[in-house]
């Protein structure tokens, strides 16, 4: 797999997602960061958004609920490159109904290198980092060489197929 360099801006595009049983502790540790995040663009999930809003008295530009499918718009700004990283306090303890998009989102943040924080000490050492402020390449596969080799690898296999069936 060969790699390619994707550019992250000094001012960061933050996602902040928390399920309903992780909404306080997002809001708390938000209003503990309120300084540093007002200096980055804040996305969010719905309610979530709603919250920090009203709570931090910054612009949170705002997404739909996760359960309506405010986690896979979140997925798609990464895929994207809009969202710089994540942070998703999840409920480890309660079912969602929405599972799948959750793990989606997920997925696409590990496929797409993005710092990711699920719990509130992940998120302390990143909102704590000296890169955040500053511009920082992250290295990610490049997706295209990839689906170009594995393109040119199913036309052989197809074309390997056509000869053997004709001999």
């Amino acid at each position: 797999m060969t790699y390619r360099k994707v550019a992250m801006p000094a001012r960061k595009r933050i996602a902040l997602v928390a399920h309903d049983g992780q909404k306080q502790n997002l809001v708390e540790w938000a209003k503990f960061n309120r300084g540093t995040l007002a200096a980055h663009e804040i996305w969010a999930t719905g309610t979530t958004g709603a919250m920090m809003e009203t709570v931090l008295g910054l612009p949170v530009s705002k997404l739909l609920s996760g359960p309506l499918g405010g986690d896979q718009q979140v997925g798609a700004m990464i895929v994207e490159g809009k969202i710089d990283f994540l942070i998703f306090f999840w409920d480890p303890l309660e079912p969602q109904p929405h599972d799948p998009d959750v793990k989606a989102l997920l997925r696409m943040a590990v496929v797409w290198n993005i710092p990711t924080a699920c719990d509130r000490a992940t998120a302390d050492f990143i909102i704590s980092s000296p890169l955040l402020d500053t511009a920082y390449e992250r290295r990610v596969p490049d997706y295209e060489a990839y689906r170009r080799e594995r393109l040119a690898n199913d036309d052989l296999k197809a074309a390997a197929k056509i000869a053997k069936g004709k001999s």
